[in-house]
């Protein structure tokens, strides 16, 4: 791949993102409200789409990594051109984005970092995202335009920045339930909704809270931001994750044995999240989160593909 000319995005992965939960939103509108009303704003039956959409892609994943006809991973270029820079000496990634982030909070940070520990045994030449770059995309108002586009974005949506930012203070939504999602891109962890499990971070909440879910937050973010710019997210599925890693070379896994070991590696490593993880009180990792522990939304701009880019504002957190 060449280098994109000078004012024009470069192209990134070609991962296609599609929503496996069985719920289908139309064009127009807050493409939120469409798994919300699906679910009668029942936190349970969100979690249970969220569930359907992880699980069923990554059965979809683990089919084509053991596939007779495998043909490869899908190498970014970008991110290949950014950590070898004798490839293309000087190449910048000229892609720039708008968007808000909720920042994992230090005990995330924690099980993410030993998860990272853990793929990196079965895949050592896996590029791991550096904790302090670690997110999870709450809302995406624009991605791959040039700098000058996503600065009239963020003065535009400058009046609405502040307010947004801080809308986890008081809408609290809660994440549980981490495991591994994966493609032939790259590799995350993956939350669900609450839906009444017993609290692990927080004493004070009620079974009530849990009706406002993520995706609840998701939805109130676009109607904030809408108000000011167009929103154009390059994808809306029911996915909570944080990227964990990404692969930019094929050695790990060119032969069917060693991706049958990566995608064994995957699945003990969802083992051991459910049995030593998920709903444990008191336990060595903590896979309880509620957005907005320890800092607020995080707007950012720039160009961001791989954490990087630069906070315009991040609001308060609890």
């Amino acid at each position: 791949m060449v280098a994109a000319a000078s004012g024009s995005p470069a192209a990134g992965p070609a991962t296609v993102f599609e929503d496996l939960s069985g719920v289908h939103v139309k064009q127009g509108g807050n493409p939120y409200d469409a798994l919300i009303n699906a679910c009668d704003g029942s936190p349970d039956k969100l979690r249970t789409l969220y569930d359907a959409h992880r699980k069923t892609r990554n059965s979809q994943q683990r089919e084509r990594f053991l596939a007779i006809e495998f043909r490869g991973l899908d190498i970014d270029p970008v991110l290949f051109k950014l950590e070898n820079p004798d490839v293309e000496p000087g190449f910048r990634d000229t892609r720039h984005c708008f968007v808000f982030w909720a920042r994992p909070p230090e005990h995330i940070l924690r099980l993410a970092s030993h998860l990272q520990m853990l793929l990196k045994q079965a895949a050592p030449n896996l590029w791991l995202m550096p904790l302090h770059r670690m997110h999870m995309t709450t809302l995406e108002i624009a991605h791959s335009r040039t700098a000058e586009e996503i600065a009239d974005m963020v003065a535009s949506t400058r009046p609405v920045i502040s307010a947004l930012t801080s809308l986890t203070f008081n809408r609290r939504a809660r994440l549980v339930k981490p495991m591994i999602s994966y493609d032939l891109s790259a590799v995350a962890v993956s939350f669900l909704p609450a839906a009444g499990e017993d609290q692990l971070t927080s004493e004070d909440r009620t079974e009530k809270d849990d009706e406002y879910t993520y995706h609840h937050l998701r939805r109130d973010a676009f109607n904030m931001a809408s108000e000011h710019v167009e929103v154009a997210s390059r994808y809306v599925v029911p996915s909570a994750h944080i990227t964990l890693g990404r692969y930019l070379t094929q050695k790990d896994h060119a032969t069917p044995e060693q991706r049958e070991k990566w995608i064994q590696a995957i699945e003990d490593i969802n083992n051991w999240l459910e049995t030593e993880v998920w709903d444990v009180k008191d336990g060595e990792f903590v896979g309880e989160w509620i957005v907005g522990q320890e800092r607020g939304l995080d707007a950012r701009c720039g160009t961001l593909w791989y954490g990087g880019g630069r906070t315009i504002m991040t609001g308060e957190g609890f």
